[in-house]
């Protein structure tokens, strides 16, 4: 009976993953590089939206002298400046990330790639570039210019193309925002926390070993 009276008791192994997690918890810095396939994608998007208007709009710039020179000025003058816009609140991002003057969860959440400033920036230039693209597309079925017919292809050309890239930002905004928010909740549903099978078969199985290994010392 006092080899029985000289068992330890059994211990519960520490939870590692959620040592390590609380610990990074406590970095400020940490928190804007959480979640890096979003932030990646985001900032890769973001880069090729700057890209896109960039160029899009100095092309239509350079060509003012045509005919059709006030549109190309509009249209190009705004896709510069949304393309100026994009890269502006990339650099800002990066800047507040630097001087590390946020120490709120939300307000990082917010401002990091990724966060909520990327979709609204996001939603934002899709609206501009689909706004540029309809009024295109207005004036190329409503304007008649005289002598010079290849004016109205040119603009409905442009005009279709802004249309399309715009719905195509907006679709794909719709489901990067649908798997965001729906991914925690399939994880949530599916985590093996909710499922009890196999602690309770584990601690079954220690008790059964523990009575028997009692019964061979007594």
């Amino acid at each position: 009976m006092s080899s029985i009276d000289e068992l330890p008791p059994p211990r519960a192994s520490p939870n590692q993953e959620r040592i390590q997690s609380d610990a990074l918890e406590e970095h400020t810095e940490l928190w804007w590089s959480r979640e890096p396939v979003k932030s990646i994608l985001c900032y890769s998007f973001s880069v090729l939206l700057i890209l896109a208007c960039g160029i899009g709009g100095i092309v239509l710039l350079s060509t003012t002298t045509s005919p059709s020179g006030e549109w190309r000025m509009g249209v190009g003058a705004t896709l510069c400046i949304l393309a100026l816009l994009v890269l502006l609140k990339q650099l800002l991002s990066s800047a507040i990330q630097d001087m590390q003057c946020l120490t709120r969860r939300e307000h990082i959440n917010m401002l990091k790639s990724g966060g909520l400033s990327d979709s609204l920036v996001f939603l934002v230039s899709s609206l501009v570039i689909l706004a540029c693209g309809v009024a295109l597309l207005v004036l190329s079925f409503t304007g008649d210019p005289p002598g010079y017919p290849s004016i109205l292809v040119t603009m409905h050309t442009v005009g279709v193309t802004l249309v399309v890239v715009g719905l195509v930002i907006i679709l794909g905004l719709f489901i990067f925002l649908l798997v965001i928010y729906c991914r925690p909740c399939c994880s949530r549903r599916f985590s093996p926390r909710n499922i009890g099978v196999f602690s309770i078969s584990g601690q079954l199985h220690q008790r059964q070993n523990t009575t028997s290994s009692l019964a061979n010392l007594i």
